[in-house]
């Protein structure tokens, strides 16, 4: 349902990608999340089935092997073993990425590899577990288990969760009336709150990692894109400092605005990391001036730790591109195209991401529950093959909710078998009616896009999806220690830290 008290507004970092608000207007516990890797641990839930060991390798070339990892960046571990193995890194297989300060288990195949070749790598425990005729994919995922714990929380956290708690399970449909009631059934709330146990809802946002922590700037890159505009995508990516970085990629990126012909001093306050910014700060102009075009003098400039806005860069120089050519050239695509494909398709991705959280709060700021339709809503229904713990919607299942429909609808979302949905705008997007509709087109027409803005060249196209806007998890939180504890299950896609972040009230820089 929706608060019932004015709502507390986020951190500014958190705005700057769309998460405008709280759900509870709780007192935060403070603390540090990761304080060590051991504080933060997540355990797939699988979807994948592989064959016994002894099944025959040409019809089974896959290796399945589950990982446990401590303090790895999974992309950094992919590169680690297949150098190990000696094979190509496009051998070794996953189906989600995960935190590098983290105690991870996750799958992974690797293909055309035997088991007793598996070689041993310090801070990663390897167990082969049988083999596949298919690498892994994001489909395997079903979500992730989590076990958190927040090191020098306040001294009031006991309570505070609480508080939190009751916010979040009446968010969550759950109406109970007091302190004890929201905290979870039975012994769930002791005298002394050393355990809470309780089903909690938050909107599904996606989390300040889809976009980048210290410099989020993925999303209005991918707005730039949607719009047609590789020429600014290229500049606020390689160029547009942000407060946080160091001084000698500030200064590079200095230099890349300045060929684009974007003055220093014009473009403080822009699309940064570290302060807030909003749709009109993507659309500041990369035309404030004549840009020298001196290529060269940024390759200097940029320190080889940009790989990827080198290359940007190394094909500008390349073809010798005119600063001033139309945005839409096909010079400027070209060099958007030296990234790898899949953050290209993150920059569009990111975009999509960021109207669906604007979509969110907006909802969220009109009083429009989250756990039922309203007239104009478009719903999906539940993943019947997931795991029990997991409340997992199937977006593939969708169904347009009309003003004769909303009771019988809204029963399915009570009982978890339904869930209400927003867009992730493409090219195949139909866009809901009633109130939603409106919110929806009026998040798309202040980002400056609309769905058929998506057919794009190559890996920028997207047909779009939908995702349920509700986040519903049972919830386990202990104090035994004196530190918060927290253990839930969150279908593939959701973040931790957006559950995470109604606790703490803390920005996500901080956390």
């Amino acid at each position: 349902m929706a608060p019932q008290r004015p709502l507390r507004e986020a951190h500014p970092t958190e705005r700057a990608v769309g998460l405008d608000y709280y759900v509870s207007g709780a007192d935060g516990i403070g603390g540090r999340l990761r304080d060590s890797p051991e504080d933060f641990r997540v355990r797939e839930l699988e979807a994948f089935e592989p064959e016994p060991l002894g099944v025959d390798t040409g019809s089974y070339p896959e290796l399945v092997v589950r990982v446990t990892l401590r303090d790895w960046d999974t992309n950094d571990f992919a590169r680690r073993i297949s150098d190990a193995l000696g094979v190509s890194r496009e051998r070794v297989s996953w189906a989600g990425t995960k935190d590098k300060r983290a105690v991870t288990t996750q799958l992974f195949t690797l293909r055309e590899v035997d088991p007793d070749d598996l070689p041993e790598i310090r801070g990663a425990d390897i167990e082969p577990l049988g083999r596949a005729g298919r690498r892994l994919s994001f489909g395997d995922l079903a979500g992730n288990a989590f076990e958190i714990r927040v090191a020098d929380a306040a001294d009031e956290a006991p309570d505070r969760v609480a508080d939190a708690v009751r916010d979040l399970r009446a968010f969550a449909g759950d109406e109970g009336d007091d302190a004890e009631s929201a905290a979870g059934d039975g012994a769930s709330a002791d005298a002394d709150r050393s355990a809470i146990d309780a089903t909690v809802g938050v909107p599904n946002y996606f989390g300040q990692q889809r976009f980048g922590s210290r410099r989020p700037v993925t999303h209005v890159v991918g707005l730039a894109v949607a719009r047609n505009d590789p020429r600014e995508a290229v500049r606020l990516y390689a160029g547009n400092p942000a407060a946080t970085e160091p001084d000698d990629t500030r200064a590079a990126r200095d230099r890349v605005d300045a060929a684009f012909g974007v003055d220093a001093d014009a473009a403080e306050g822009g699309v940064t990391g570290g302060v807030a910014a909003d749709v009109d700060d993507a659309e500041r102009s990369a035309a404030d001036g004549t840009g020298d075009g001196d290529w060269s003098a940024c390759l200097d400039a940029i320190p080889g730790k940009l790989r990827f806005e080198r290359s940007m860069v190394h094909r500008l120089a390349d073809r010798g591109v005119d600063p001033d050519a139309p945005p839409d050239h096909e010079d400027w695509w070209h060099a958007l195209e030296a990234v790898p494909s899949n953050l290209q398709r993150l920059f569009v991705n990111a975009a999509q991401s960021f109207c669906f959280n604007r979509i969110a709060s907006e909802r969220l700021h009109r009083g429009l529950p989250f756990d039922r339709p309203v007239p104009g809503d478009v719903v999906c229904f539940a993943d019947g093959d997931a795991p029990d713990e997991l409340y997992a919607p199937d977006t593939d299942r969708l169904q347009r909710v009309d003003a004769d429909r909303v009771s019988v609808v809204s029963r399915h979302c009570e009982r978890g078998r339904a869930f209400v949905t927003a867009p992730l705008v493409g090219t195949e997007t139909e866009l809901g009616g009633g109130e939603p509709g409106e919110i929806e087109r009026e998040v798309l027409a202040d980002a400056g896009i609309e769905p058929g803005d998506f057919a794009l060249p190559g890996e920028f196209d997207s047909s779009g999806t939908r995702r349920a806007i509700l986040l519903r998890t049972d919830l386990d939180a202990s104090f035994d220690d004196g530190d918060p504890r927290f253990a839930f299950a969150l279908p593939s896609g959701s973040y931790a830290t957006v559950l995470l972040r109604e606790f703490t009230k803390r920005g996500p820089l901080d956390l």
